[in-house]
């Protein structure tokens, strides 16, 4: 038998001789890995996550005519957002804006893209439907609906300016946002632009990226030397607001994390101690027969460092199982399992469990043989 299997025989009889008191610190550390890797988890799907949450609250990026320009291109809005990371890119609203009458009686009107608008502002409420593309349908904001006694399934007489033509369009739905689009006529935008004349223009363009206020300042500057006569604006109050949540969020992951590992090292000491006190004898024997601080040393450090790693194995497992159901139960969606976090929440593990056998192990090389062995 090599010194070293029977260094693991020793290790593991001495942890099973005591089951209860190492079945609490195994529990201990199986806990503490539980929220270490749960937390950490979610500390770095959080940003996605809250990202996704937030972009349901409307565009964060929005672009502008820059200079004494009163128009976009179309052609160049796609160029500016082609300039952004793809993958990241939720969706692209573009909108024109004029006056138009609508029942004979003034009203603000906005040529879009119906489907993008699904995709920029899920916020809105619509009682009726969405326009079937090509179909020349309208949606009505609140507001002007409740002027002009409008509902889904009526038609409305819509004339531009300058001009005596009217058109009949059907209201396709009513949209209740809260906001100013209630003062709104909606329709698709090559519509709009065929009767102002104006084709391939738009006013501004709504942009919903799935980045940090860091990243999208960023890519202000990238957008500003790609595309000439375009200006791009963050929505401050979405951008720092998201900001400021994660930040939070993060630095209560911190606080709650920091608290685990001290309760958990607490813990394990707390136990190894007690075990230390129950074997002065055996280890006054020991040192009797011979045995060295260092071995003495190496026994206690080897039933802390197994029960980090046996602890430390089940954590991480059970720490994967409770980080997807928070993120299902709260985001409505799963996360992908992490390796490198796996790995780290096992390292720290086995690590809270070494450094919580320092004291116990030198009470241990403390102990006096001749004092013990007394019984005193």
């Amino acid at each position: 038998m090599t010194k070293y299997s029977l260094y693991g025989k020793m290790v593991l009889y001495a942890l099973l001789r005591r089951r209860s008191r190492m079945l609490v610190a195994l529990l201990a550390v199986a806990i503490g890995a539980t929220v270490l890797s749960g937390l950490v988890t979610l500390y770095y799907d959080v940003p996605r996550q809250m990202g996704r949450e937030f972009r349901s609250y409307g565009a964060n990026l929005l672009l502008l005519p820059a200079g004494d320009n009163q128009i976009l291109r179309e052609q160049a809005v796609q160029q500016a957002v082609g300039s952004l990371p793809q993958g990241k890119v939720i969706g692209l609203a573009p909108y024109l804006y004029d006056r138009v009458k609508v029942n004979a009686q003034p009203v603000l009107a906005a040529g879009t893209d119906f489907a993008a608008v699904q995709k920029v502002s899920p916020y809105w409420q619509l009682a009726g439907q969405w326009p079937a593309p090509g179909s020349g349908g309208v949606v009505v904001g609140a507001e002007v609906a409740e002027r002009l006694r409008l509902e889904p399934g009526q038609t409305v007489a819509v004339a531009v300016p300058g001009s005596d033509e009217e058109k009949k369009l059907p209201v396709a739905g009513i949209v209740h946002t809260g906001g100013n689009e209630e003062d709104f006529i909606f329709m698709e935008l090559p519509l709009l632009q065929q009767w102002l004349s104006k084709p391939g223009q738009v006013s501004v363009a709504q942009v919903s990226v799935q980045a940090g206020e860091t990243e999208l300042t960023a890519w202000l500057q990238q957008v500003t030397d790609a595309v000439p006569g375009i200006m791009p604006r963050l929505v401050k109050q979405l951008t720092q607001s998201e900001g400021l949540v994660l930040g939070k969020l993060q630095a209560l992951v911190y606080l709650v994390t920091l608290i685990v590992l001290l309760l958990t090292l607490i813990c394990v000491a707390t136990t190894m101690m007690a075990v230390v006190t129950e074997r002065r004898k055996e280890i006054g024997l020991k040192k009797a027969l011979g045995a060295e601080n260092r071995s003495i040393v190496l026994e206690f450090l080897g039933e802390g460092i197994a029960l980090g790693g046996l602890g430390g194995l089940l954590g991480t497992g059970c720490g994967f199982f409770f980080a997807q159901t928070v993120s299902i139960q709260v985001f409505a969606r799963s996360i992908s399992f992490q390796p490198l976090v796996a790995l780290a929440a096992f390292i720290v593990a086995v690590a809270v469990a070494g450094l919580a056998c320092l004291i116990p192990v030198r009470m241990a090389t403390h102990v006096e043989p001749a004092i013990v062995l007394r019984g005193e």
